[in-house]
């Protein structure tokens, strides 16, 4: 069975106890975000998104995927939005792909690269070489065979996925926790040696050339015993030559493992080794605004270093955290965004507010902001509100553009109008035109996706 946590931890061992981290107990003030709002209002805003936000910035925001909920409406729609980065969550690890020795399955996995690729979204392959997740036959082989299977595994694997991925995490939670900064216990540390690392690093260059090639941890965060022997390790691979690109920073914070406030120094000093640094997997327990200034503090800190490439949080809703008590993400089980979204987005320099106001005659503006407010398997409603400006206005005109195929079955509260490509509706009062000044409306319709669940692109709201 594929473990849906990121690292399919086994509770009995002593390395899980010492990482079982507890809900934050944080504060809850702070406003709650528009519930569901997907698209700000007038003509579309290249920082209304964490992704695109992220972009402007010269980095990716990303998010760790799980095949099997792509076919999830509200999943689908979250993801094409707001993020321009993916990572299987499994789908990639050892058991997935090769249970059965030099039997490869990738379906899985093609999935959610297929979906990247078809949404202009980069792809980091999570992970070659772990301790865990490992089928059974792996751990059985003696020293020249593990060899033999391990560099196989790395060029079979990459082979296939050549120019489609970003960057992998060629070798996964080689350290132990703890003081000691020693190796973890694993088939490949204890019968191959300290230079399995290294090795695979090797194999992994020659399969793939241009691929970014990374080490990924966790509890690496801030300087300790752990971080300092990754670091030396990094450190002497770039002195001899051993192909390295990128290291990952899990990143998983709550009350007993805190954002470390060394956070961005320890980032830093990997990034003056001259490789690149990137936020893998990250999640942060609690709720409201502290949770939302932990959040805030991390990207801030990703930004302030040239050589922090991206960010990649573990999940989309809290429902499907591994950790979902916590509720660690950035949308809550409804998919409506948390004050950490805001924060994120804030500090990622984009924008949220409610929407752009279109002018009309007289000086008189409005506002249209949208919502998603159902889902089904090939169907979606979505609600528009249209909400006056400083002063009284006496109608409105909202455009909206769907993604073809999309259809518009039915609209309620407003009457529209299509352009010749059928793409474009827009929408006028039916009876509910005069808004006071500050007062608002709303207009909906039923999209069917005819297999795309995109959002639509609301337009300036233009007032009378």
């Amino acid at each position: 069975m594929i473990d849906n946590s990121p690292r399919g931890f086994e509770p009995e061992r002593p390395q899980f106890r010492a990482r079982v981290r507890k809900a934050l107990t944080l504060g809850t003030a702070g406003v709650l975000a528009a519930a569901g709002v997907l698209s700000l209002a007038g003509s579309a805003n290249a920082a209304s998104t964490l992704g695109a936000s992220a972009a402007a910035k010269g980095r990716y925001f990303g998010t760790a995927v799980a095949a099997n909920h792509l076919g999830e409406a509200q999943y689908g729609s979250t993801l094409d939005t707001e993020f321009n980065a993916v990572t299987p969550e499994n789908e990639m690890k050892w058991d997935a792909v090769e249970g059965t020795r030099n039997s490869f399955n990738y379906s899985s996995a093609d999935q959610i690269v297929s979906h990247a690729q078809g949404k202009g979204m980069k792809v980091r392959g999570h992970t070659l070489v772990w301790y865990s997740q490992l089928p059974g036959w792996v751990g059985g082989l003696a020293a020249a065979d593990l060899r033999t299977a391990m560099n196989n595994h790395i060029t079979q694997v990459m082979t296939h996925y050549k120019g489609k991925i970003y960057a992998w995490d060629v070798v996964n939670e080689a350290f132990q926790d703890g003081s000691s900064g020693a190796r973890r216990s694993s088939p490949f540390q204890d019968k191959l040696g300290n230079g399995y690392i290294e090795e695979a690093f090797r194999t992994a260059r020659a399969a793939d050339s241009g691929a970014k090639l990374c080490y990924n941890d966790y509890n690496t965060d801030g300087q300790n015993a752990k971080s300092n022997a990754v670091y030396n390790m990094v450190k002497d691979f770039k002195q001899h030559g051993v192909p390295i690109d990128c290291v990952g920073f899990q990143s998983h914070f709550n009350s007993n493992s805190p954002v470390p406030s060394d956070y961005q120094a320890n980032l830093q000093r990997f990034a003056d080794l001259g490789v690149d640094v990137q936020i893998t997997e990250l999640d942060i327990e609690g709720s409201g605004s502290a949770q939302a200034t932990n959040y805030g503090n991390v990207v801030k800190a990703c930004l302030a270093v040239s050589r922090c490439t991206g960010i990649t949080v573990w999940g989309i809703p809290d429902k499907y955290s591994w950790r979902s008590s916590g509720t660690p993400l950035l949308f809550d089980n409804n998919y409506n965004k948390k004050p950490a979204y805001d924060a994120v987005l804030a500090a990622l320099g984009g924008s949220t507010g409610g929407g752009t106001p279109g002018g009309g005659t007289g000086g008189a503006t409005c506002t249209a902001t949208y919502t998603r407010t159902d889902s089904w398997s090939d169907r979606y409603n979505g609600q528009v509100t249209v909400k006056a400006g400083s002063s009284a206005i006496t109608g409105w005109s909202v455009p909206v553009t769907l993604t073809s195929p999309q259809k518009v079955s039915t609209t309620w509260n407003g009457t529209p109008s299509w352009d010749t490509s059928g793409n474009v509706m827009t929408m006028k009062p039916n009876g509910n035109g005069s808004l006071a000044a500050g007062a608002s409306t709303t207009f909906g319709f039923t999209v069917m996706t005819n297999g795309s669940t995109a959002t639509p692109s609301i337009g300036a709201c233009t007032a009378s």
